[in-house]
């Protein structure tokens, strides 16, 4: 699989359970670092695709890879993205970073926003990697949550 293999596309309510499915391969993971299922694993993907765009990577005609994004006042906030285990490592998330980008600066904003758990070293590295900066840091469910933004050009 290249990059020039994957498409994009909108998710559609038929897609949820596939997207849930990833989602919990792609966190399975982090289960014994945190000790708990994180949040996403336990989101309702039949009511967010309902209610807010889900992109979609598709390679193959398999789902490999989502990005969950809901428009703010003044920025555009990031969910959730995952790319499924066996597509790690391929530029996918970076691909779907890329459109969240996009799609803020089409809705007129000049930022986007997101958090992670402190404990998903990796994911926090990835996100700095890629331009954000940590905003602040909460406590939450004898954890820590990572606040970020990335600034974006005009």
């Amino acid at each position: 699989m290249t990059n020039n293999s994957i498409r994009f596309r909108l998710a559609e309510p038929p897609d949820a359970a596939a997207i849930r499915d990833i989602v919990r391969a792609a966190y399975a993971k982090w289960v014994p670092v945190i000790g708990r299922e994180p949040l996403p694993m336990r989101a309702n993907y039949e009511k967010a695709v309902a209610e807010h765009p889900l992109d979609l990577a598709v390679a193959d005609g398999h789902i490999v890879g989502m990005i969950e994004t809901i428009p703010a006042e003044d920025h555009l906030w990031i969910e959730n993205v995952c790319v499924a285990p066996h597509a790690q490592g391929r530029g996918i998330g970076r691909l779907l970073l890329e459109r969240a980008e996009r799609k803020a600066l089409e809705a007129g904003h000049s930022e986007i926003r997101l958090l992670t758990n402190g404990a998903f070293e990796a994911n926090v590295s990835l996100y700095k990697k890629h331009g954000f900066v940590i905003d602040r840091e909460e406590p939450f469910m004898g954890g820590m949550t990572i606040y970020m933004s990335k600034k974006l050009p005009r």
